[in-house]
């Protein structure tokens, strides 16, 4: 199950910055919708995957160690702390380690409660690679894979491996040719695609790494078959137009807006 924490660029009432929760364990990006997750559901969190570094991707991070490390300690003290596994790229850790970890901004998670014993554990991952989480409930291990993304920082999207297909999450992403390269005969169940900024902000939309319906329209050209498309990452004030231009595309997918709370049944296969 893949629940939607946040899906919005920005903040406002009732909307989130983006975060995923893949069953009760993995984040995929941690924005400020992690807030939405009971204190019980944020100290079930084993690992999160991030996109990339900018702040409404990983703000939560920090927070979340400083909730969770008491309930994940137990009574038995820093020697049988369960660590969170964060897992991104080696740029987006080391902006992490310099920029937030760096006990200006916060204190430096990655080595508290002692360097030995700490609640945040940094490890890197490359476009192509697989990551494979252990099974829950008697199924099979889950495949997360590791996808390329087009953006001013160096990013990266998932996805899921599913029986029904993959469930994929581009992250933030101009045009980015080497995405349907990857996606190539691959049969895709559901594609959370951003467009952050309407037609008439293409400008911006060009030199911040992002889509417009225009572009997006030429993305999707690219997709083999017939997708459930939806869109994701629009600021919260510029809703209504992004997703009026974004209904006028003459595509073959089926494009909806991401609605936060929103849930996808991505089972894994059991063996």
């Amino acid at each position: 199950m893949i629940r939607v924490l946040g899906c919005y660029g920005s903040i406002a009432a009732r909307c989130h910055t983006t975060s995923f929760l893949l069953d009760d364990d993995i984040l995929i990006d941690a924005g400020s919708g992690v807030g939405e997750l009971r204190l019980d559901e944020l100290a079930r969190i084993d690992h999160i995957l991030i996109s990339h570094s900018h702040l409404d991707h990983v703000l939560s991070i920090p927070l979340l160690a400083d909730t969770v490390i008491k309930l994940r300690m137990g009574t038995g003290g820093p020697a049988q702390l369960k660590p969170i596994h964060v897992h991104a790229l080696p740029e987006t850790l080391e902006a992490l380690r310099q920029h937030i970890f760096n006990g200006v901004i916060w204190p430096d998670f990655t080595r508290l409660p002692s360097a030995a014993h700490p609640v945040l554990v940094f490890h890197e991952v490359q476009v192509g690679q697989t990551l494979r989480f252990a099974a829950r409930g008697g199924q099979t291990d889950r495949l997360v894979h590791v996808l390329p993304a087009a953006h001013t920082v160096p990013a990266v999207g998932f996805g899921v491996d599913t029986p029904q297909g993959w469930w994929v999450f581009t992250g933030d992403t101009g045009p980015n040719p080497a995405l349907w390269q990857a996606l190539n005969g691959l049969r895709i169940a559901q594609l959370v695609i951003e467009t952050a900024f309407g037609n008439e902000e293409a400008h911006l939309a060009n030199i911040s790494g992002h889509l417009s319906p225009e572009t997006l329209a030429q993305e999707l050209a690219q997709l083999d078959g017939e997708v459930s498309v939806y869109i994701t990452h629009p600021k919260p004030g510029e809703v209504p137009a992004v997703l009026s231009q974004v209904r006028a595309l003459d595509s073959r997918h089926r494009i909806e807006p991401l609605r936060e709370g929103q849930r996808f049944n991505v089972p894994a296969d059991e063996g």
